[in-house]
Order: structure tokens, then C-alpha cells, then sequence
């Protein structure tokens, strides 16, 4: 792949690869628990990762793996339950598996003993020799290309290991075949492919956003608002913009009601509540914090779900000052926090023809409407 990291980490459809192979597993009626199993180096990484994606509440473990895939997989083994019936592997690398075909495979498992899923062979296939040239045509009838899920009943596959010893083995229908075991062929799907080339991104991604069920939602709409009192002896900020003005606003960080209201909206799109969850009154740092910087880091709570600011539509309501001077530079430091062109975010203002507390020159108060849409493959 020409990665300076691990495929399994890389986003497709800007979210990596392992969460989307496992959230179909979380997903699936038959499947009762996860078992994840990374570098050592990566354990802690991982485990913050799924955290992130809300996948740690599904009974998730997350083991250390060995110098083999053997050797992983029997680190994963060891971590089931000892009420475990069957047992699914499947490849980090494969994101586009079906709860169907996951389904099929623990079904065939528990009448078998043991599956696998697997694709008819439909290309030519060529030997070849040492210099590239063809010794011959392979008859391709009765074969079958391996995938993943391989199911199999857990006393099965624990014997099978100890019948294998030390041999190395690509898969684990290899290591029951040496075992003796009958392996029955579950057909998978074309579209259950593993991540191996740069070019099987495109294809992914291709298959992701013709499927209904794939991942959230490409775009997301999310609508914020925030009032804030005036105060005397304190700064009047909107938008990041120092507001000549004889009165600030009342609040815990520099009360920017423009830049709260957008953050709120940024995280109504994406589900996370508001922004007095994230960076709550009671929390000393955020005293009379440069609220930019608070819109930084909803930002980047977007970009790590795999969703970027398109664009936003700001209205600050207020009598006075006239905020038309301003809009233009509030526009400018918007736009930079979010990571996008200044034509991409626009700020306008607006009275309440002296009807209101905004009327009665009580405070200010702002709506925001905010377009989130998905990430490219990166």
C-alpha cells in the first residue's frame, strides 16, 4: 500500500478501515462479543480509537497479537469466554463484510463444525515459472477463492491448534484441513474485498456509496443557537473580532455568542450534544477562553468522524453596535478555524426592531446553520 502505518488504520470514506470491519460485526445478531487483536505497539492507540467511535460499550477486547496470523489469532482465541460456541476470524482489511454473509458463516459453523467464506474462481488462471513466462493453464473448475469470515466451533479450532503445532499455515481452513476437519464453503461476495492495493480504495469507496447501509450518512446538517447577556467591564467578541462597544457579554470564556452558536451547530451535525457538554462552565480552563479556539477543536471532532465544515450560514440578531464593519474579518478567522475558503462561510446581521430582549438592548443572541460533509479517501 506505500503507507507509513497500518492499511487496517487508514481512512476509506474518512473513516479507518478497522472500525468499518468491525462495526459489522458489532452489528450482527449472532455475534455476542469482539475480539480485536493489533501490534502490542498499537494496543493503547486502538483501544482510544474504538473509544472514540463509540465502539467500547459493545463488549469490545482489544488483545496483542503475535509474529504470525496463527499467532494472533490464537491470542485472540485465548480471550473468548469459556461460554463461547463459535468462533468468526476475519481480516481487519476486509470493511465491506455483510451482517448477512456473517450471519451464513456462523450458521454453516454450527451445522458443519466448521466454514469459511468463499468466491468461485471466474478468472483463467496461469502458472507461471521463475522468469515470468506461462507453463500452463490452471483448470480453474472446483476452486474457490478464500475470504473471510471462517467460522468454526471453538473446541474444533482449539484442537486444530494443538494438532498444528509450530507448522505455519496462511489461514485458519488451512489449519483445520491439517487437522482433518471438513471446511464447508459458504459463498461470499465479490464485493467482500480485502484491502491489499491503492486501487482497492477506489473500489471500496465506490461499493460504500452505492450501498444504503454503509457507514453514516456522506452529508449532515446541523443548526446551533446561543444568547448571551451584555456585562459591563468586559470585551464584546464576536466571531473572534474584538468589537468596539461600551458593554461585552456575560459568560464563562469570552462569551463570542457567533462562535458558540457555530460551534453548536457543528455539533448538532454530528450528533455530540452541545458545547457546554465539551467544554462545560465548570471547568477552570475554559475561563475567558478565545472561544477560536474552542471551534478549533469542534472542528477536529468533526474531521475525526470522517466529516468537514462545507459550509455555514451565521445571523448574529442584535439593536446595537452595527456589525457591518466587522463581518468581513469574523468571516476571515471563521473560515481558518474550520479549514475552508472565506466564500464558503457567511456571517449577517440582523435587528429585532427594538421588539425583545435583543431589542431592549438586553444581549445578542446568533443562529447558526451548518452543512458537515464526508471525508474523501485520504
Amino acid at each position: 500500500m506505500g503507507l507509513d502505518h497500518p492499511k487496517q488504520y487508514h481512512h476509506l470514506c474518512g473513516v479507518p478501515i478497522l472500525i468499518h470491519s468491525v462495526r459489522a460485526f458489532t452489528a450482527a445478531s449472532c455475534v455476542d462479543m469482539v475480539v480485536v487483536v493489533v501490534p502490542g505497539e498499537r494496543l493503547e492507540s486502538t483501544i482510544s480509537l474504538f473509544k472514540e467511535y463509540g465502539l467500547l460499550s459493545h463488549g469490545l477486547k482489544v488483545v496483542s497479537g503475535g509474529r504470525r496470523r496463527q499467532d494472533s489469532v490464537k491470542a485472540g482465541l485465548d480471550a473468548l469466554g469459556q461460554d463461547v460456541e463459535i468462533v468468526l476470524v476475519h481480516d481487519g482489511a476486509r470493511p465491506l463484510v455483510t451482517e448477512e454473509l456473517i450471519v451464513r458463516c456462523c450458521t454453516a459453523a454450527a451445522s458443519h463444525g466448521a466454514a469459511i467464506a468463499a468466491v468461485p474462481v471466474k478468472d483463467t488462471l496461469k502458472r507461471a515459472g521463475a522468469d515470468g513466462s506461462v507453463l500452463g493453464t490452471v483448470d480453474r473448475e472446483n476452486l474457490w477463492q478464500a475470504q473471510t469470515p471462517q467460522a468454526a466451533v471453538v473446541s474444533v479450532l482449539r484442537d486444530a491448534y494443538q494438532a498444528a503445532g509450530e507448522r505455519d499455515v496462511t489461514d485458519e481452513a488451512s489449519l483445520l484441513e491439517l487437522a482433518g476437519v471438513t471446511v464447508h464453503l459458504v459463498e461470499g461476495s465479490e464485493t467482500n474485498i480485502k484491502i491489499t492495493r491503492p486501487d482497492d480504495l477506489l473500489i471500496a469507496e465506490k461499493i460504500m456509496e452505492k450501498s444504503d447501509s454503509a457507514g453514516p450518512a456522506s452529508v449532515r446538517i446541523g443548526h446551533g443557537y446561543d444568547a448571551h447577556c451584555f456585562a459591563p467591564d468586559r470585551d464584546l467578541v464576536l466571531g473572534g473580532v474584538k468589537i468596539p462597544f461600551e458593554m461585552g457579554l456575560a459568560g464563562h470564556s469570552d462569551a463570542d455568542v457567533l462562535t458558540h452558536a457555530l460551534c453548536d451547530a457543528i455539533l448538532g451535525g454530528l450528533g455530540l450534544g452541545d458545547i457546554g457538554a465539551h467544554f462545560p462552565d465548570s471547568d477552570k480552563s475554559f475561563a475567558g477562553i478565545y472561544s477560536i479556539s474552542l471551534l478549533e477543536d469542534v472542528v477536529a471532532m468533526a474531521a475525526k468522524r470522517g466529516l468537514l465544515v462545507s459550509n455555514a450560514d451565521i445571523t448574529v440578531i442584535c439593536q446595537s453596535p452595527k456589525l457591518a464593519p466587522f463581518t468581513a474579518e469574523m468571516k476571515t478567522l471563521l473560515a481558518a478555524a474550520c479549514g475552508v475558503g472565506v466564500e464558503r462561510i457567511n456571517v449577517k446581521a440582523t435587528t429585532t426592531e427594538k421588539m425583545g430582549f435583543t431589542g431592549r438592548m438586553e444581549g445578542i443572541s446568533c443562529h447558526a446553520v451548518v452543512l458537515l460533509e464526508q471525508k474523501r479517501i485520504q
